[in-house]
């Protein structure tokens, strides 16, 4: 579904991502780990679009989307969410799912499919009883499920979820885990997930990239990574063992 090639960023003279290659199968579920700083929030910003690459290639359903502005690629199919939560206060929980979905949905629909799927994507990450609250009824978990139903609403093919976890116990961390799982089983959704908490993403995802300044340091499955001795070194220390223990369940 995404082939990334040789995808390189600058900022002035600092290189955010440095050479980075990797690709992403249909209906599957790639973590992309790294240190603060390793590069992981510019690859997403370059897959949506907030920034274009400074060299290389973003191959999506085989059309390249180097170049392409944020909306352009949500309306070929890529949803976000955003580590921030920033959604329309003076609108209600519905209304700010269905305005993502009627100007990112992947072809032209009317206000009322708009409707149906901001209603459809609510049920989905829990929000339907809530669906005509205001936003300031929401805690910090209300907002990370508000911000993943405005990204189903588009009705994406690929879903980059950036950190879902921030902000939310133990027991929300296991269900918006569990949540995000779910939704690839039941809507066919490819997700590439950004997260900091091991522990919890290394049940669910079935491959995982790990980057540190910039550069992809490994790739494998979870139980590969969390025992790469450049991995344990440069990232999870002694969060190796308890990882390597999810990564097993």
């Amino acid at each position: 579904m995404l082939t990334v090639k040789n995808l390189t960023k600058v900022f002035g003279g600092f290189t955010a991502v440095s050479s980075v290659d990797f690709s992403v199968e249909k209906g599957e579920i790639l973590g992309l780990i790294g240190p603060n700083g390793s590069g992981k929030s510019t690859i997403f910003n370059m897959l949506s679009g907030v920034h274009f690459p400074t060299t290389g290639s973003i191959n999506f359903n085989n059309k390249e989307l180097s170049g392409l502005y944020p909306h352009v690629i949500c309306n070929l199919g890529i949803g976000r969410t955003f580590q921030i939560p920033r959604p329309f206060k003076r609108l209600s929980i519905l209304e700010n799912a269905a305005l993502a979905g009627y100007f990112g949905s992947n072809k032209q629909i009317s206000k009322s499919e708009a409707w149906s799927n901001a209603e459809e994507a609510l049920s989905l990450v829990g929000l339907s009883s809530v669906a005509n609250e205001e936003i300031a009824t929401l805690g910090a978990a209300g907002l990370k499920k508000l911000e993943l139903g405005k990204a189903l609403a588009t009705r994406p093919s690929l879903l980059l979820a950036d950190e879902s976890l921030g902000g939310l116990d133990h027991s929300e961390m296991d269900q918006a885990a569990q949540m995000l799982k779910n939704i690839r089983d039941e809507l066919d959704i490819t997700i590439i997930w950004v997260e900091h908490i091991m522990g919890v993403l290394m049940k669910v995802v079935d491959r995982v990239m790990v980057l540190d300044s910039g550069k992809k340091i490994a790739e494998g499955s979870p139980l590969e990574v969390t025992k790469d001795k450049k991995v344990i070194e440069v990232y999870l220390g002694s969060d190796a063992e308890e990882s390597s223990e999810a990564a097993k369940r």
